[in-house]
């Protein structure tokens, strides 16, 4: 059994939606109306044929109400720049990226990285593991390659605990990922990314050369907590606790 982390955030940041006077009846008019207002960027319609699946984070369950955070002094200056790589230098997942694949799971792999990461700088640098995405994504109720929930994903890890598992193909840990990469709106050497895509079957077993069954390889949290719209008690929780899950709603501004 893992040893208990003493703290796993769940952060959610609603962002406020663009008001204007014309009334958007396509999206069309809602680009030529941002472009008019000649800002610095350009809007376009990049992914107008992004399904759910393929963006991956639903809305939070009705009714759904997270823990309290912490509390912090928000006298507390911030430095202008932080970078949790720099701070833990020793803390390999944080320098890792990870590939989802044609599977809308980017809920389940911002949380299981967090947690990678906060496993690390909770105990020093002494427990340095990958959690296995493929087991938040395949056997947790939070969600599939159709999308999930950020705040369902932390409860079952404090509830239920997950394995460790590395990227497609590492053999690493008890359920690496198993769908294979793919490049993501680009051209490149990879298969481009599809939409959704089947999502694996759950399955209680390690890999045959992992050393620790699947019971005895779970990780679990002690709690959860969330924040919303509180910028400064975010950033002080990522420098005391390391890096954090975020979800946002995109409106019209973005």
């Amino acid at each position: 059994m893992g040893k208990l982390t003493w703290m796993v955030l769940l952060a959610t940041c609603i962002a406020g939606s663009l008001q204007s006077p014309q009334g958007f009846q396509t999206m069309d008019e809602m680009v030529d109306y941002i472009n008019s207002l000649d800002t610095t960027w350009k809007a376009a319609k990049n992914f107008d044929d992004a399904s759910q699946a393929q963006l991956g984070l639903l809305d939070r369950p009705a009714g759904y109400v997270p823990n309290p955070p912490p509390t912090y002094d928000t006298n507390e200056d911030i430095p202008e720049t932080f970078d949790s790589r720099e701070q833990w230098p020793d803390c390999a997942s944080i320098k890792e990226i990870r590939d989802q694949a044609s599977c809308g799971s980017c809920w389940a792999f911002a949380v299981v990285e967090a947690i990678s990461d906060r496993i690390c700088v909770a105990s020093k640098g002494a427990q340095q593991v990958e959690i296995s995405a493929e087991d938040m994504n395949s056997c947790s109720d939070a969600g599939s390659c159709d999308g999930g929930y950020i705040e369902m994903a932390y409860d079952y890890y404090v509830e239920t605990g997950l394995v460790s598992g590395g990227l497609y193909n590492s053999k690493k840990g008890c359920q690496p990922y198993t769908i294979p990469g793919c490049d993501h709106h680009v051209k490149g050497k990879l298969p481009p990314c599809t939409s959704g895509g089947d999502t694996p079957a759950c399955k209680h077993t390690c890999e045959a050369s992992y050393n620790r069954t699947y019971t005895g390889d779970k990780h679990k949290g002690s709690k959860t907590y969330g924040f919303s719209l509180q910028n400064k008690e975010v950033q002080l929780d990522i420098m005391k606790n390391g890096p954090v899950a975020v979800g946002f709603t995109v409106c019209h501004s973005f």
